[in-house]
């Protein structure tokens, strides 16, 4: 494999890890959340399934394995109720836009453009979760937190 697929690869399956981890992070969101915001947390939900099961095509494309999802994921902190639900579905989006943007950096062409828009839409959703934004989404983050939540047998 050439060097530049076996990066390509590599990223992709980072992505799809965190894409598995943000699934069953909203699920932990759907089941504390609020009412009135449950809608958006399904709209998430769904949109990291579809990227998820995208990045699993995309890497038997390129002749790989899909990495599996974990039994189960550690969360980053206790999630008891709504407002902490809120608080970790934006830390989903700033990890999800993490390893977006490590994915940007390692392709070219449409996947490019597929990670960027990634990207973008995990930055938006972070700010309508969180109420503002960061100068550099997905880069930032990255300082302060992994690239996804931690498997747990």
């Amino acid at each position: 494999m050439s060097e530049a697929k076996d990066a390509n690869l590599k990223a992709l399956q980072a992505a799809l890890a965190a894409e598995h981890a943000a699934v069953y992070g909203y699920g932990v969101v759907g089941g504390r959340i609020d009412e009135g915001r449950r809608t958006e947390a399904r709209a998430a939900y769904d949109a990291h399934r579809a990227r998820r099961d995208a990045l699993a095509r995309a890497v038997r494309d390129l002749g790989g394995t899909p990495v599996a999802a974990a039994a189960g994921y550690a969360l980053p902190f206790a999630v008891p109720d709504s407002p902490a639900a809120v608080r970790l579905a934006a830390e989903l989006e700033d990890r999800v836009a993490g390893v977006y943007s490590d994915l940007v950096r390692a392709t070219d062409g449409a996947r490019r453009r597929t990670a960027a828009e990634a990207l973008r839409e995990a930055a938006v959703r972070a700010v309508r979760w969180r109420g503002e934004s960061v100068a550099f989404p997905g880069l930032a983050e990255r300082t302060t937190a992994t690239a996804s939540a931690t498997p747990t047998a």
